[in-house]
C-alpha cells in the first residue's frame, strides 16, 4: 500500500477496544464477581479483605461504565443484567463487612452506649442493685482480659460510668490489632455485650406501673386503712392533699395518671387551691387551648399567662373558649388586659360580651367606664347590660357609679338592681363626705 492509500475499513474494532468490550459483557463481569467471591472466602487478614474491597470497587466501576443490554419492556420477567450484577456487588459488600473485624472500636462503642444508659436512666431501688452487679461483673471480665484492675468508687451510676471510662481509656491506649489481637478483641466485645444485656434487664423507673411509682413516691402515705379501701384511693389522696394545701403530690399524680377521670379531679383541686406551684404545668396545657387549665391560670392570677390568653379571645371562631379565657383574664386582674377585653364588648356572642363586661369590672380600670356605659345604653341583651352595670359598680368610682345609676328605669330587673346599688353607694359616699366636712 502506498503512503497515500487509506486503510481498508473492514468493520472490525481495534484489538484493544475489543478486549475492553469483551471484559464488560454481563458474562465476563459475572465471572469476575465469581473470582472475587472465591477471594473473599479465602481471605484471612484485614489486608486480604482490603484487596477484595479494591477489586469490588473496580468491578463496580466497570459495571457502571458498561453498555449492558436493557431488559425487554414487553416482558414482565425479562432479565436485567445491570440490576443482577449490582445486586451481586451489594451482597459481596455485605459479606465483606461481616467478615471484617471484630475491632476494639466496636467494644468501645458498646461501652460508651452503656455509660449513657447508666447515667440517663432513672433506676428503681432494685434496678440500682442490678446495674451495679452488671458493671462489677464487666469490670472483672475486662480486667482479666486486659490484665488490669478496674474498680468503681461506689455503686452510684456516675461512679460506675467513671469506671467504664477507665476501661475505654485502657482499650484505646492498647491499639489492639484486629488480626494479631483478634482473641482479645472478641473477649472485650463479648463482655460489652453481656454488660448491655445486664443493663437492659435491670429494672427502670419506667418499668413500674403508675400505682407502683406513686407508692414509691409516698403518694398514698396520707391515706388511712379506711380511706385506702375507697375506690379509687387516688381520688381520696387528692382530696386530702387539697385540704392540706399541698399541691406538689397532686401535680405528681397529674403527671403520672393516664386516666381522664383522675386528671380532671387533679385539675379541679388545683383550681380550687389556686396554687402558684401549678403555673408551669397549667400554662403548658393551656397552650393546647384546653379550657380547664385556663381556668386554673385565672385562679392562680399570674400576669405571665396573659401573653397566651390574649390570643385566645380574638375573632369569633370559638365562643366557648373565649368565655372561659375572658373570665380567667378578669380574675388575673391586670390593666394590661383592659383594651383586649373591651374589644370583646361588641362580640357576636352575647355570653362573650357579658363575660367581657364582668372581666372589666374585676380588672377595675377606669378606662373601661366609657365603653361599659355605652354597653349599658345600647346592648339589646338584658344579661349583657346587667353585667355592664355590675362592672361599673365593681369599678366603684363616682363616674362609674353615676353611669350605672342612670338606668334605674331599665326594662331588666337585674339592671335596675345594679342601678339602685350604685345610687346607694353614691349616697353613702356623699353622706360620708358631708360628715367629714361638718
Amino acid at each position: 500500500m502506498s503512503d497515500g492509500d487509506e486503510p481498508a475499513d473492514d468493520g472490525e474494532q481495534p484489538a484493544g477496544e475489543d478486549g475492553e468490550l469483551e471484559a464488560r459483557t454481563p458474562e465476563a463481569l459475572d465471572e469476575r464477581l465469581d473470582e472475587i467471591e472465591a477471594e473473599l472466602d479465602e481471605a484471612e487478614t484485614e489486608a486480604d479483605l482490603d484487596s477484595v474491597e479494591n477489586d469490588l470497587d473496580e468491578v463496580e466501576e466497570e459495571i457502571e461504565a458498561a453498555d449492558l443490554p436493557e431488559p425487554d419492556e414487553d416482558e414482565e420477567d425479562a432479565d436485567d443484567p445491570r440490576e443482577e450484577l449490582e445486586s451481586r456487588v451489594t451482597e459481596l459488600r455485605d459479606a465483606l463487612k461481616e467478615q471484617r473485624g471484630p475491632y476494639a472500636e466496636d467494644a468501645v462503642e458498646e461501652i460508651e452506649s452503656a455509660k449513657s444508659t447508666l447515667t440517663e436512666t432513672r433506676w428503681t431501688e432494685q434496678g440500682a442493685d442490678e446495674i451495679a452487679d452488671a458493671v462489677h461483673s464487666f469490670l472483672d471480665a475486662v480486667g482479666e482480659t486486659l490484665d488490669e484492675e478496674f474498680t468503681a468508687a461506689n455503686d452510684e451510676p456516675e461512679q460506675l460510668a467513671a469506671a467504664l471510662d477507665d476501661v475505654i481509656g485502657t482499650i484505646e491506649s492498647r491499639e489492639l490489632d484486629p488480626d494479631d489481637d483478634a482473641e482479645t478483641v472478641a473477649e472485650l466485645i463479648e463482655a460489652a455485650d453481656e454488660l448491655t444485656t445486664g443493663l437492659d434487664d435491670a429494672e427502670e423507673w419506667d418499668d413500674l406501673s403508675v400505682r407502683e411509682k406513686l407508692t414509691v413516691e409516698g403518694f398514698y402515705d396520707v391515706l388511712t386503712p379506711e380511706t385506702r379501701k375507697d375506690f379509687p384511693p387516688e381520688w381520696n389522696a387528692i382530696k386530702i392533699y387539697e385540704e392540706q394545701d399541698d399541691p406538689d403530690p397532686i401535680l405528681r399524680g397529674l403527671d403520672m395518671f393516664g386516666s381522664e377521670f383522675m386528671e380532671e379531679h387533679c385539675i379541679e383541686s388545683l383550681k380550687r387551691m389556686g396554687a402558684p406551684e401549678a403555673y408551669d404545668v397549667m400554662e403548658e396545657r393551656a397552650q393546647k387551648r384546653n379550657k380547664p387549665p385556663i381556668e386554673v391560670l385565672g385562679k392562680i392570677g399570674d400576669d405571665r399567662a396573659l401573653d397566651t390568653l390574649h390570643e385566645y379571645i380574638e375573632g369569633e371562631s370559638d365562643p366557648a373558649l373565649q368565655k372561659v379565657t375572658i373570665k380567667a383574664i378578669g380574675e388575673i386582674g391586670s390593666t394590661e388586659s383592659t383594651q383586649a377585653v373591651a374589644d370583646r364588648l361588641v362580640a357576636d356572642n352575647e355570653t362573650v360580651r357579658s363575660n367581657a363586661a364582668r372581666a372589666l369590672g374585676l380588672i377595675g380600670d377606669t378606662r373601661a367606664i366609657a365603653p361599659l356605659a355605652d354597653v349599658l345604653s345600647d346592648d339589646d341583651s338584658n344579661s349583657v347590660r346587667a353585667s355592664a352595670a355590675w362592672a361599673l359598680n365593681q369599678i366603684g368610682t363616682e363616674n362609674a357609679l353615676d353611669a350605672a345609676r342612670e338606668h334605674a328605669d331599665d326594662r331588666s330587673f337585674l339592671v335596675q338592681s345594679e342601678a339602685e346599688k350604685a345610687d346607694h353607694a353614691l349616697a353613702d359616699e356623699n353622706g360620708d363626705a358631708a360628715e367629714t366636712t361638718a
